[in-house]
């Protein structure tokens, strides 16, 4: 594949996995649940929920915002990934600086919901004729976790966990790197809450680490066993960088290691290095 057909199929993948490309909007009710604040959308969200099992969805409408999509600020009901388009740039960025200076290692992410961001991923290796670097999928597949205030006490009061929309399961998440034509033996799936998977996941070196975790364990849970293992030349990337409990995790992380390297912004919400 040339470079311009590599880049436009890049380019379409990111507008199809955000649905940019559709410019689409609509607030799906009963999805987005703790985002309805208003006694309204709550009202419509009871009902949306009570249609949901014959198969009726009940949405809103909302124009589409370009800027909100290409920063990642909204939520996308519909999309394989709510990153926004700036984030995929950066996962570009990283996967083609790792193949162009030979950096060795795998591609993980931990915390995937719908899959979109290492479907990407996938896709990157792929028009770039690799065949030996795997992608690793880790999530609890079951939405995020009960904060643990009493041994991580910067994440007491989030309330991640009660959003049934981040719990995607994993055939869901097969499904859609499938409907890409992006599941094959180099995606691996690492299922399970990250203190009980990511200390012995089968990977030796890591090319590029994508933390999205939102808080402050899950944030540490992923780097204490796996950025050891990302080798020189290396992306470390954190989706949340602007949630206080996750930036405190990695200022954490940072601080006991020693490790000096710049951190650079990606958008509005998300930052990365590049280990030395």
């Amino acid at each position: 594949m040339t470079e311009s057909a590599a880049d436009l199929y890049l380019d379409l993948l990111k507008k199809a996995l955000t649905r940019a490309l559709f410019e689409d909007s609509d607030r799906v009710l009963g999805f987005e649940d703790w985002h309805a604040k208003t006694w309204k959308l709550r009202a419509a969200t009871a009902v949306a929920r009570r249609l949901a099992p014959f198969g009726i969805e009940v949405s809103q409408r909302r124009p589409y915002d370009a800027h909100s999509r290409e920063n990642g600020l909204d939520w996308p009901a519909r999309a394989e990934t709510m990153v926004g388009l700036k984030r995929l740039d950066n996962i570009q960025l990283a996967v083609e600086s790792v193949l162009r200076d030979d950096v060795p290692g795998d591609l993980i992410e931990t915390g995937v919901w719908r899959g979109g961001s290492a479907i990407f991923m996938r896709g990157v290796l792929k028009v770039h004729g690799d065949t030996t670097r795997k992608v690793w999928a880790c999530d609890s597949f079951e939405g995020l976790p009960v904060p643990n205030a009493a041994q991580y006490p910067k994440d007491e009061g989030l309330d991640f966990y009660k959003s049934t929309g981040l719990a995607v399961g994993v055939e869901q998440v097969r499904h859609n790197f499938r409907r890409y034509g992006l599941l094959d033996d180099q995606v691996e799936f690492v299922v399970g809450w990250f203190k009980d998977t990511l200390p012995t996941v089968p990977v030796e070196r890591l090319a590029v680490l994508r933390l999205d975790g939102d808080l402050y364990e899950s944030t540490i849970e992923a780097l204490e066993p796996l950025y050891p293992k990302l080798s020189p030349g290396g992306f470390c990337i954190i989706d949340d960088y602007h949630i206080p409990a996750c930036r405190a995790a990695v200022d954490d992380y940072r601080a006991a290691h020693d490790i000096t390297d710049e951190v650079l912004p990606i958008d509005e919400m998300s930052a990365y290095w590049r280990a030395a």
